[in-house]
């Protein structure tokens, strides 16, 4: 039986920008399906590394097709300094998408990651085929810069914790604060190499930076 996304290795790959890359990669050819298929690339949100996306949600994608997982530069346990501006973050992903010789993919950005997904289709639109994007929104506009001091408080910590993702990514009704708390349970159940907090090399300028 294939690994699940909680029981797969860390990798490492290193790009011409310098940065070597931590990632995962789950699911096609190695399920037996087509090496030809276009792999989904995920972009996660903001301070978010390999072990803060859902298990169950990467496993489920996976059992159709190749899923790629990856810190960007200066987060989790790749190299690097975090940037403060979107397009320097999509950069450093189109140069990871290099070092793995992945010509053409789909991407799915969760929101800051879904920012970074729409500049990457801008700089380099021949290797995106499609975007989904969650938890997005549209280049700046009058009145919407700016954080809700609720999430300022929950992402602004020098280090972010289990409560704070229920109050920045779940309501407060039962039904949602029960399936964020069945989400953490998952991302948590892995106890041996973990990805590096990303705590201390996120800067609040990143959190704000804009397209």
């Amino acid at each position: 039986m294939a690994e699940g996304y909680s029981e797969l290795a860390n990798e490492h790959v290193s790009a011409a920008n310098g940065i070597d890359y931590a990632y995962r990669d789950i699911g096609g050819a190695s399920d037996g399906q087509s090496e030809s298929a276009v792999p989904l690339v995920l972009l996660q949100h903001f301070r978010g590394n390999l072990d803060n996306w859902d298990p169950a949600l990467i496993d489920a994608l996976a059992s159709t097709r190749r899923v790629v997982v990856f810190d960007n530069a200066g987060v989790g346990g790749s190299t690097g300094t975090t940037p403060d501006t979107i397009e320097q973050m999509a950069r450093d992903a189109i140069a990871f998408l290099a070092a793995l010789q992945l010509t053409q993919v789909d991407l799915l950005g969760f929101s800051i990651g879904s920012f970074v997904a729409q500049q990457i289709a801008l700089i380099r639109p021949a290797i995106t085929r499609a975007l989904v994007l969650a938890s997005s929104a549209p280049q700046g506009a009058a009145g919407m810069h700016g954080w809700a001091p609720d999430v300022i408080g929950a992402i602004g910590t020098p280090r972010t914790s289990p409560e704070a993702y229920l109050e920045v990514f779940f309501t407060r009704s039962a039904a949602s604060r029960q399936a964020g708390q069945e989400a953490l349970r998952r991302m948590y159940a892995r106890t041996e190499d973990r990805d590096a907090a990303s705590g201390c090399r996120c800067s609040w300028p990143t959190a704000t930076a804009t397209r």
